[in-house]
C-alpha cells in the first residue's frame, strides 16, 4: 500500500513556516516529507528559498517523519563531495529518517557561480558520476578520485549514519529514468505515468521504491484557489525544457501570460472537493507508486491540513 507524504516548499515559505508545516503535517497523519532545494524560488511571487540543509536540521528535532530532498542536484552549484556531508549530517540528525532526492537540476539554481550550463546528456552523466562520488564518501573510508567532471582528493566523512544514505533519482523522460533505473536506490518522478514506473522496474529498478507528488490548492472558494495557484506557480504549466534552461525567476515572469487560468483550472486540483483530492492521489498508487506527496499551494495551511485529516487520508488506499 502506498505510504502518503506532504511536500514542503522551500520556494514559498520561509524556515520557521516550513518547521511548523511539517509539525501540522505529522499531525494531519501524513507518514513522510519531501523538501525542495533552491537557491532561487520560480519567480518572486513565491518569495523564498532558504537553505534547505539548515531547515532539515530544524526538521530532525521537530518531527519524527522522514525527510527527503526533492531534489537535490549534486552535480554544479555544491559539489557532490559536499552534498555528501550534508547528507550524510542529515541522516544521522534524523537518526537514519533520511533520503537524498538527486536531479539534474535547472539553470535557475545551478548557474548562479558563473558555471556553463550543460546540455541534458551532459548533466545526465554528471549526475551518475556525483553519485559514484557521493556512495563512495558515505562508506566513511578515505575517497581520491579522478573522473571526468569531479576531482576528490583524500576526502573521509567522519560523520556517517549507520547505513549509506539511500540515493533516489529523479527522472522526467526515458534518458533519466534509465539512470535511475541503473544507479538509483529510488525513484522520483512527478506525473501518475504507468509506463514510466514500468520503464524504471523492467530497466533494473525493480522493486525499489517509486516516488511522486502534486501540487494542490486547497480552499472553500474553487475560483479563488485557481487564481492563487495562477499568481505563485504558473511556472509549472509552461512546456518543454523551458524549466530547465531558464537562468532566473524574472525571465520566468516574462512567460506568465502564456498561462491562462483556464489552464490552471483544468491542470490543477483546486477547491474542497473531496473526491477530486482523492482521485488525483489514487491516480498515482493506481501507477504503481509506492510514495505519493501533496502539497498545498498559498496561505491557508491549516485548513488543508485539517481537510487532509479528517475527509482525504482516510478515503486514501
Amino acid at each position: 500500500m502506498p505510504e502518503y507524504g506532504y511536500f514542503l516548499s522551500c520556494e514559498e515559505f520561509g524556515p520557521a513556516e516550513l518547521v511548523e508545516q511539517a509539525r501540522m503535517a505529522e499531525q494531519a497523519g501524513f507518514q513522510a516529507l519531501w523538501i525542495s532545494d533552491h537557491y532561487h524560488p520560480w519567480n518572486d511571487a513565491q518569495g523564498q528559498s532558504p537553505f534547505v540543509w539548515s531547515v532539515i536540521g530544524a526538521l530532525s528535532e521537530a518531527v519524527s517523519l522522514p525527510v527527503e530532498t526533492a531534489v537535490t542536484c549534486p552535480t554544479v552549484r555544491m559539489h557532490p563531495a559536499v552534498v555528501a556531508q550534508a547528507a550524510a549530517t542529515s541522516a544521522v540528525m534524523t537518526r537514519g529518517r533520511f533520503r537524498l532526492g538527486v536531479g539534474s537540476g535547472e539553470a535557475l539554481n545551478e548557474h548562479i557561480l558563473g558555471d556553463a550550463w550543460p546540455p541534458a546528456t551532459v548533466r545526465l552523466e554528471m549526475l551518475e558520476e556525483a553519485v559514484q562520488v557521493m556512495r563512495r564518501l558515505f562508506t566513511g573510508e578515505e575517497v581520491t578520485h579522478y573522473g571526468k567532471h569531479y576531482t576528490v582528493e583524500n576526502a573521509r566523512l567522519y560523520t556517517v549514519p549507520d547505513e549509506p544514505v539511500p540515493i533516489d533519482v529523479s527522472g522526467f523522460g526515458p534518458k533519466a529514468t534509465s539512470l535511475a533505473a541503473r544507479v538509483g536506490d529510488g525513484y522520483i518522478t512527478m506525473m501518475p505515468d504507468a509506463s514510466m514506473v514500468e520503464q524504471y522496474r523492467k530497466g533494473g529498478g525493480g522493486s525499489k521504491p517509486v516516488s511522486g507528488g502534486m501540487k494542490v490548492c486547497y480552499g472553500a472558494d474553487r475560483d479563488a484557489a485557481v487564481r492563487t495557484v495562477h499568481e505563485l506557480w504558473p511556472n509549472q504549466f509552461l512546456p518543454g525544457e523551458m524549466g530547465q534552461i531558464l537562468p532566473t525567476p524574472s525571465h520566468f515572469e516574462q512567460l506568465e501570460p502564456l498561462v491562462t487560468e483556464q489552464m490552471v483550472a483544468d491542470g490543477t486540483v483546486c477547491g474542497g472537493d473531496v473526491d477530486q483530492h482523492v482521485a488525483a492521489l489514487t491516480e498515482f498508487a493506481d501507477a504503481g507508486f509506492d510514495r505519493i506527496y501533496v502539497n498545498q499551494i498559498g496561505p491557508d495551511q491549516q485548513g488543508f491540513f485539517d481537510f487532509y485529516r479528517t475527509k482525504v487520508l482516510p478515503r486514501l488506499p
